[in-house]
């Protein structure tokens, strides 16, 4: 960041955070105002120097706040961090364009293409990989994104101010962009920042749909026109395929049925046609040609007299008739898939499309009629992003992933056979036997369920769940679902038993098994699975059935879990892992002459996969991209990175770019591996053992973890429908790995994002390991995302929640042990980059970090003695509010958290 943009920043948060300060004095007082200009200068004072004089009068002034005066300290510290968000994307929007049009940018199409072309790759290579590629960020609803959807608005409209006002350029000042801003601030101190009510599925649903119609649905038809023109291919297909699991994913949540998925599909089908409807009907207001003024091809005339506009006025306006019975028929077709009329009646009545091909068909007899008549106008239009955004996004709008417990799915198909007579206890059989029976089953015409038999309750919910999957492959196409991914995979047997199921409602066909449209995805997500993923894949491609469905589609598809192999074994461990089992993945699949699609299952937080999308595909295993990559994006990731459409756009261009260079760029992580992976896997074993220690193996850890953390308190968030244990149990091993990562954000220790990698690189020699970051992608990210993570801890603030521990030696002791490690890994990193401090090497992003967390810390202090008084007694609603208000702000201050 240039001298001039670091002033334009630190400009544009003073003004939004002056703003902000008039607010609180007008609205909430001028005695809360002052309480939280004392407590800032407090918090910075003792983030300085926690013994120091004006550092002690932070406790006097936290212990001495009332209730009322903690909520709004908690309310005007969480919007402060908010507004500074806005001021730094806008910055981060500034560089990005600056960086592009200097070409200094690899995450770019210009620059991918270019970095290619050094290397001597042209772009028929790039055109012919994209023609095959599959590029899908899947949207999600696990919980870290705390913030509600109406926070999330004014967000938006503040930024589009700002955005205004730099294009009016010097008729903006600053008088005249104060009270539009003054307006939104006022509207947001007035808007409640948490949720009063838990979060239903269907509310989930409603909120990923917002982000694909307001962002993805014309963002996307953008981003695959300028590859089609960078690439000079105007008949590439679409690659970007945006994904949803919200409605699908029924692992751990009990709240997804059938009913959950069918408000899915009609929800997202209700948007994704109400856009084509409104685009239509614009089309039809700007379309005027009249027919004795411009002639029209034979299919556009047909398709107007197909109509039967009943207007005269029309009448010598053949666009303008054809796109009327386009309206009616698309107006039909929401009313069937969408289970409502449109908000906008149409004007004839017609016969609803089969499906989007037919729907796509007619709106390029409009075009290819333009295009003769009138030539190129009309070659990059309104029109032209219709049709691609219907080439995207059909009647369907995302794919929908199916995702279950593979533990469920042995009940259901124990009940099955159970009482089918088949087989009396399928669970007590060993995996060969499992497998001899279930392929038996598959290779046989005849269903095993019954309408006159009695089963369990779970059976019944299942198989309803895919006659509801197989409903909506017939009323929106293939693209509707794709992958049935199932948890907690350990045996080859676990994926031959959704195709069983899969069977028993008409989509799985022993006499054509590739023909299934639906796929069985394992997902790797423990270390032991990790480990394990070889064999149980090459066990699963032995298997007819599971190889016939591969073969059709040429892809196996296989997903690996970032956050529990983490919470398992460590950062630097679950890494190596990972790396690991990626290789051996890719070699199973070339042995069937197959591709392997990896689907990462990554967090926000680099404790679950977080960290730089673009540079985290580059860091990836040598030909295991091959131009097909799907990752998960969760909670507050999903806002952060789509909420504004230059944003989303940067983003999936980002993706795109690392998934074409990973695929067509040079690489030498097979080398690398071969000179430095004995080492990893030393550092791998050691990390994980320290790690373990900790968690696992020290007696009162948990009791530590869950006084000196807000895992508690974060229960309490209405953040999602899922709960945040598998269990009632308290142990570790149980605890969901969103609000293990999340808590330990809170509490800014960040944990899972660097624990056990100081120890492990004592002894080792650093020139190896400082050759290592400097020169291989995979190790470099590595250290690089627990350098920024640490940038973002703080073991003085981490000090003061181990206060909240009511044993005191076991609080020094178990923070005595964290600090340690700190300290070694801290050590540790500066010495593999040679810099003096942390994200020295980065000074925008060091910059950037410095700048929100004066905002930050304070939430922190206020949370703290907000939880130390609820834990002793008191009830008072507002406590639980000013807790909950201190959550959100912390999160959105750091951003990556969940």
């Amino acid at each position: 960041m240039s001298p001039a943009a670091d002033d334009a920043l630190r400009d544009e948060v003073r003004l939004l955070g002056g703003v902000l300060g008039e607010v609180i004095r007008k609205e909430g007082g001028e005695a809360l105002y002052e309480h939280v200009e004392a407590v800032r200068q407090a918090s910075i004072a003792y983030h300085r120097d926690p013994a120091s004089h004006p550092a002690k009068r932070l406790e006097k002034l936290l212990t001495a706040m009332s209730v009322d005066q903690a909520a709004g300290l908690a309310h005007s510290f969480a919007l402060f961090s908010l507004l500074a968000n806005i001021a730094e994307d806008r910055a981060s929007r500034r560089r990005a364009r600056d960086q592009t049009e200097a070409g200094a940018r690899a995450d770019t199409p210009e620059g991918a293409l270019k970095r290619l072309a050094d290397q001597g790759v042209d772009k028929a290579a790039v055109t012919n990989l994209l023609r095959e590629a599959l590029v899908s960020p899947v949207l999600t609803a696990h919980p870290s994104e705390v913030r509600r959807k109406s926070v999330i608005d004014r967000i938006a409209a503040i930024s589009d101010l700002l955005d205004a006002c730099d294009k009016a350029g010097a008729a903006c000042t600053p008088g005249s962009i104060t009270e539009p801003l003054r307006r939104q601030i006022v509207i947001l101190w007035a808007t409640r920042l948490v949720r009063t009510q838990g979060l239903v599925v269907q509310d989930e649903i409603e909120t990923v749909v917002s982000f694909l119609d307001r962002i993805f649905l014309h963002v996307a038809p953008k981003q695959l026109s300028a590859w089609r023109r960078l690439l000079d291919a105007p008949d590439l297909k679409p690659f970007m395929r945006v994904g949803s699991w919200v409605g699908g994913d029924r692992d751990g949540n009990p709240n997804v049925d059938a009913v959950v998925q069918g408000d899915a599909f009609r929800t997202q089908s209700r948007a994704v046609l109400n856009f084509y409807l409104d685009e239509v009907h614009t089309l039809g207001a700007e379309l005027s040609l009249a027919a004795e003024l411009a002639e029209v091809s034979p299919a556009l005339q047909a398709l107007a007299d197909a109509a039967h506009d009943p207007s005269p006025h029309r009448a010598d306006e053949p666009y303008r008739r054809a796109l009327t019975g386009i309206y009616a028929r698309l107006a039909a077709t929401y009313e069937k898939l969408g289970g409502s009329p449109p908000p906008r009646r149409p004007l004839v009545v017609a016969e609803a499309y089969p499906g989007p091909d037919a729907f796509e068909t007619d709106l390029k007899v409009l075009h290819d009629s333009l295009i003769a008549q009138h030539g190129g106008v009309f070659a990059d239009d309104r029109l032209t992003d219709l049709i691609t955004a219907v080439e995207v996004f059909g009647f369907h709008m995302a794919t929908l992933d199916l995702r279950q417990n593979s533990d469920v799915h042995e009940r259901v198909v124990g009940d099955l056979l159970k009482v089918a007579g088949v087989c009396d206890d399928y669970s007590a059989l060993d995996e060969e036997s499992r497998l001899k029976v279930l392929a038996a089953e598959l290779a046989s015409p005849r269903q095993l369920f019954s309408e006159y038999a009695q089963y369990q309750p779970e059976t019944l919910k299942e198989r309803a769940i895919l006659q509801a999957s197989a409903r909506a492959l017939a009323a929106f196409g293939p693209q509707a679902i794709r992958t049935h991914i199932v948890s907690k995979t350990d045996a080859a047997s676990d994926l031959l038993e959704v195709y069983l199921l899969l069977k028993e409602v008409g989509l799985y066909r022993a006499e054509d098994p590739g023909a299934c449209p639906i796929q069985a995805a394992p997902l790797f997500e423990t270390i032991e699975d990790l480990r394990a993923s070889r064999p149980t894949l090459e066990r699963l491609l032995q298997e007819p059935s599971a190889l016939a469905v591969a073969k059709a589609r040429g892809v196996q598809e296989v997903m690996i879990g970032y956050s529990d192999s983490n919470k398992d074994g460590s950062y630097l461990t679950s890494g190596w892992e990972l790396h690991e089992a990626s290789r051996a993945l890719v070699e199973v699949t070339q042995a069937h002459d197959l591709k392997l699609q990896l689907f990462h299952g990554r967090g926000g937080t680099v404790g679950r996969g977080g960290g730089s999308s673009f540079a985290g595909v580059l860091a990836q295993p040598e030909g295991t991209v091959q131009g097909r990559i799907r990752t998960t994006e969760q909670g507050e990731v999903i806002a952060n990175k789509y909420g504004e459409p230059e944003i989303a756009l940067r983003n999936l261009d980002a993706l795109t770019c690392g998934a074409v260079l990973a695929s067509l760029g040079q690489s030498q992580d097979h080398a690398f591996t071969a000179d430095h992976g004995a080492t990893l896997s030393d550092l791998s074993a050691r990390s994980m053992a320290a790690y373990r220690k900790l968690v696992y193996e020290t007696d009162g850890f948990v009791d530590y973890y869950r006084a000196a953390t807000p895992i508690a308190e974060i229960a309490d968030l209405k953040i999602g429908s899922r709960p945040s244990s598998r269990t009632a149990s308290t142990r570790i091993e149980d605890l969901r790995a969103i609000p293990w990562v999340f808590s330990w954000s809170q509490s800014r220790v960040m944990l899972p994002g660097w624990y056990g990698f100081g120890s492990a690189v004592q002894g080792h020699d650093m020139a190896e390991l400082k050759a290592m970051a400097e020169a291989w992608p995979f190790f470099k990210t590595l250290v690089q995302n627990m350098e920024m993570v640490m940038a973002k801890s703080d073991m003085t603030i981490a000090r003061r929640y181990s206060t909240l521990v009511g044993d005191a030696s076991l609080a020094a002791r178990i923070y005595g042990e964290i600090r340690e490690e700190w300290q070694r890994t801290h050590d540790a990193i500066l010495a593999i980059n040679g810099h003096d401090t942390l994200l020295g090497g980065q000074p925008e992003l060091d910059r950037l970090i410095r700048l929100r967390m004066p905002y930050v810390e304070p939430l922190n202090h206020v949370q703290i003695e907000l939880i130390r008084r609820r834990r002793a007694g008191d009830e008072d609603p507002r406590v639980r509010e000013g807790i909950l208000l201190a959550i959100n702000g912390v999160a959105a201050g750091l951003r990556n958290s969940g």
